[in-house]
């Protein structure tokens, strides 16, 4: 039974795959979810396949570098997937040493601790064991011509403290594969968007803004473009990386699913005036009038586009889902898993929000 440590499976993309992963190969696998459930990290994301036999949850911290050697050593681990790092921009620019710690050293402590349990006598691994670092296009940094894409030979220009500690990480990464031979990938995804995504992100924090009637916050002047990709594509796309993927190379996963900020957010509000029903309260008060222009993030990127042309070529992935049906089964997750959204937006989530974005 191949056997995949998933680090961060309690987050938003992480939970997702685990879901994937479980659903395409059933009892043929067996998964283990490190996590340490900061407040990105969710048990109940996963609370419909906890009690699975083929599945273990275990609470540790990935900068911890005993924790992760014990779980190489008691568990034969054949694949590992990447997801835990702190991803929000925000976030790092008010406190990047975090992100150093978690999305460097903690790295570093997973490929020591799979190259010890891994490495044979002769240097050589085991077939079918495999690292899967999943990565950011925003190492890529942003932009500034029109019909251009970040491809895999893209120069590295990282512009917040969250895209440099990403940046860093792959760079570990890739010395690895260079030094040791040790069996690895990168993937580097744009905007992730879908079920289970903590609301300081872009299109749950509408979703939940407008539901209540709140402020719609908005940087700068809207137009900033990101190319978004809805999660469960990027989950197959992970997949068959790790399936028909060349050892060593880097996949950009990408949603050729360009948009505005602001066209994001305006979309969020006719969709849910066109989903929710008339005799619902809350339809009357979603409207553009809730739309709040407020200061430019530092630093602020101006356009993310990924082109997925080389995974495409090589393991025939492609994204699936167009923006329109994405955007639409996202909202009504969330119409549909409110309670879900009551939890994850309480106590701690208040106090960050009002920092960032005031009353």
């Amino acid at each position: 039974m191949r056997t995949y440590l998933v680090t961060g499976g309690a987050g938003f993309i992480g939970s997702n795959y685990i879901h994937y992963i479980i659903g395409r190969y059933g009892d043929s696998i067996r998964v283990i979810n490190v996590d340490s459930l900061t407040y990105a990290g969710n048990p109940e994301n996963l609370a419909d396949i906890e009690k699975r036999s083929n599945y273990t949850f275990v609470h540790a911290d990935i900068c911890d570098a005993e924790a992760m050697r014990k779980l190489f050593l008691e568990n034969d681990i054949n694949r590992v997937v990447h997801f835990a790092a702190e991803s929000h921009v925000d976030r790092s620019i008010r406190n990047p040493d975090v992100f150093v710690k978690t999305n460097v050293l903690g790295t570093l402590n997973l490929l020591n601790a799979a190259r010890a349990a891994w490495e044979q006598p002769d240097g050589s691994y085991p077939d079918d064991h495999k690292f899967l670092h999943v990565s950011t296009d925003e190492v890529y940094g942003s932009l500034s011509e029109p019909d251009t894409y970040f491809y895999e030979t893209t120069k590295y220009d990282p512009h917040s403290p969250y895209s440099a500690s990403k940046a860093s990480s792959d760079f570990m990464v890739k010395a690895y594969m260079d030094t040791y031979g040790f069996p690895a990938n990168i993937t580097n995804c744009s905007n992730n968007y879908g079920p289970y995504q903590f609301p300081e992100k872009l299109i749950p924090l509408m979703i939940n803004n407008a539901l209540a009637g709140k402020p719609m916050p908005v940087y700068g002047d809207g137009l900033n473009i990101r190319d978004w990709l809805y999660v469960e594509d990027h989950c197959r796309g992970i997949d068959l990386v790790q399936e028909k993927g060349k050892l060593f190379e880097t996949y950009n996963i990408g949603g050729h699913n360009e948009r505005c900020n602001i066209d994001i957010v305006k979309t969020i509000i006719s969709t849910l005036r066109e989903i929710l029903p008339d005799d619902d309260p809350r339809k009357a008060h979603i409207s553009e009038d809730l739309i709040t222009y407020v200061e430019d993030r530092k630093g602020h990127d101006r356009r993310y586009a990924i082109a997925p042309d080389k995974i495409k070529a090589e393991t025939g992935w492609y994204p699936e889902t167009a923006f329109e049906d994405g955007i639409r089964k996202t909202i009504r997750w969330y119409l549909e898993n409110e309670a879900w959204m009551e939890h994850v937006t309480s106590g701690a989530y208040q106090q960050y929000y009002k920092e960032m974005y005031g009353a």
